[in-house]
């Protein structure tokens, strides 16, 4: 038995395919973690969204920021965009089964030594802060207030976390940091989204949001994705997954077990 974790998908089914071939990978015997950002903007979403389907029970999935677009448009509270590929998903007669089972997913996971999110974890939230913020979101999600939710997700501000945010503010700091985070400011810990160039470019002002002085544990090794010009980032207690598969890069999968980097080429462009 071996799980694995894998970065940002975006619809790219061949090259997963590909990537689960390579490892070998048995359902009925191993285990996936996906980090978010299954679909949109590569060619066969849908694909992509039956296949971890069809293999739910032996899949940890957190949602990531194209997931959680793709569940606004459905509802019809969000705005297709032109560079979208999600409409093979929004016209499949299965689209019901697959967008509940999407809604049903929390935005970050935990289990033993490791922990998974899309994006990261604000420096003053430690795991069981993380857990507990992503709960309130899933029983949003889960509940008959799901579309108010999606529909005030969207924006920038407030960039900072307060214990007093309430409501809508409160709900959209949480699926920012989980789902949208690269950077904050170095002096004052807010959140800057308008950065999404690589590491060795982060405006002065700024720092990678694992770089902060953090309350997690160091005990416990962190995985997430989103974070494309980043590519595979490792530290000891950080794996860092999106290697941009849908700009053309490899698809990348690593080993709980034995930490071990495993990449397939696109197959997709």
């Amino acid at each position: 038995m071996a799980t694995y974790a894998i970065g940002d998908i975006q619809g790219c089914a061949k090259t997963l395919l590909a990537l689960l071939e390579t490892l070998e990978f048995n359902p009925d015997v191993d285990q996936l973690w996906l980090a978010g950002d299954l679909v949109n903007r590569g060619p066969d979403s849908l694909k992509v969204l039956r296949y971890v389907y069809s293999i739910k029970e032996s899949v940890r999935i957190v949602l990531g920021n194209h997931d959680l677009h793709l569940l606004a448009v459905a509802c019809g509270v969000g705005t297709m965009r032109a560079d979208d590929s999600i409409h093979d998903i929004l016209n499949a007669s299965d689209r019901h089964d697959l967008l509940k089972w999407l809604r049903q997913q929390p935005l970050f996971f935990k289990d033993g030594k490791y922990a998974m999110v899309h994006a990261g974890i604000l420096p003053a939230w430690d795991f069981t802060k993380a857990k507990a913020l992503s709960s309130e979101i899933e029983a949003l999600l889960q509940s008959d207030r799901y579309v108010d939710l999606l529909a005030n997700m969207r924006g920038s501000k407030p960039s900072y976390w307060s214990e007093e945010l309430t409501g809508g503010e409160r709900y959209r700091v949480i699926l920012n940091a989980f789902t949208r985070m690269r950077v904050c400011d170095k002096k004052t810990g807010h959140m800057h989204f308008s950065y999404k160039g690589p590491y060795e470019t982060i405006p002065e002002f700024s720092a990678a949001w694992f770089d902060l002085p953090a309350e997690r544990s160091e005990d416990v090794t962190l995985i997430c994705g989103h974070w494309s010009a980043l590519g595979v980032h490792l530290k000891s207690n950080l794996a860092s997954l999106d290697s941009g598969c849908i700009w053309g890069g490899p698809l990348t999968a690593y080993c709980l077990d034995t930490r071990e980097i495993t990449q397939t080429p696109n197959q997709d462009r």
